[in-house]
């Protein structure tokens, strides 16, 4: 018994601070560009509009309210999304599809499972969360919330403003945002989902002789470049004194979003 357990916190250990490189899966690089169909997310805007709560610092979900008729409004929309092809669709499109998709499901996730002091805790016992377990099918094509994020978003956009897109159900992560994402603003509601981040505590903290930033920026910091393209991309949006690279240490906060 010691030697499992033993087993299962050198696991553990591992998925926390191993995150997953981007590897492109090829099936879903495909796009038509000329394409201007749009896809409709307006069930989703519903439930965040319903349950979703903003706070000065943070967003909250208030999972414990949900009813019966909007889980199966939840499960009517991804259902709804799992019957389009994402390929025969523009960019824009596709990336709003992709990211909004990525946060139902890990609302769902939570919701199927509640209560949970954090997601972590899903996945099974040697599992450091849920995210490699299969949540989707798409074309024929099961997909886990791994796959979406890094075999998907990461390697076809190249963008690091992917990491405040998709939400983690935790509050370290950046927030669940109050409006789904729209392919026609895009580029205005990721450069606003970088800024409240970064200028939250959760994505940046600073005194006299620290600098505390989220654990993102460490897990995934080949998507950010080297320490000086981190630190140009964190000034760039911090509104307050910007920050050196000297005495960095990063956290993570694990505990569910929820707001009771």
């Amino acid at each position: 018994m010691r030697i499992v357990l033993s087993l299962f916190f050198i696991l553990w250990s591992l998925n926390v601070f191993a995150a997953p490189k981007a590897d492109l899966l090829p099936y879903w690089q495909d796009h038509v560009a000329a394409n201007q169909r749009q896809i409709d997310h307006h069930q989703w805007q519903q439930l965040l509009d319903k349950y979703l709560v903003v706070e000065p610092q943070q967003t909250l979900f208030r999972y414990s309210a949900v009813t019966a008729a909007d889980k199966q409004l939840l499960n009517g929309y991804i259902n709804q999304l799992s019957q389009l092809d994402p390929r025969q669709y523009n960019r824009n499109v596709q990336f709003a599809y992709w990211v909004n998709l990525y946060n139902a499901l890990t609302v769902q996730l939570i919701i199927d499972n509640y209560p949970i002091t954090s997601i972590t805790k899903l996945g099974g016992f040697f599992s450091f969360g849920p995210w490699d377990q299969p949540i989707v099918t798409i074309n024929n094509k099961t997909l886990s919330l791994n796959d979406i994020e890094h075999r998907i978003l990461r390697p076809i956009w190249r963008d690091p403003r992917i990491h405040y897109a998709v939400n983690c159900a935790s509050l370290g992560c950046p927030d669940l945002l109050p409006q789904v994402f729209d392919s026609q603003q895009l580029n205005r509601q990721l450069d606003a989902a970088a800024s409240r981040f970064i200028n939250s505590p959760k994505g940046v903290r600073s005194n006299s002789t620290q600098t505390t930033l989220s654990s993102i920026y460490d897990w995934y910091g080949a998507d950010f470049g080297n320490q000086q393209a981190l630190l140009q991309h964190i000034n760039h949006y911090l509104l307050h004194k910007k920050i050196n690279g000297d005495n960095l240490k990063f956290d993570y906060n694990w505990l569910l979003n929820q707001k009771l």
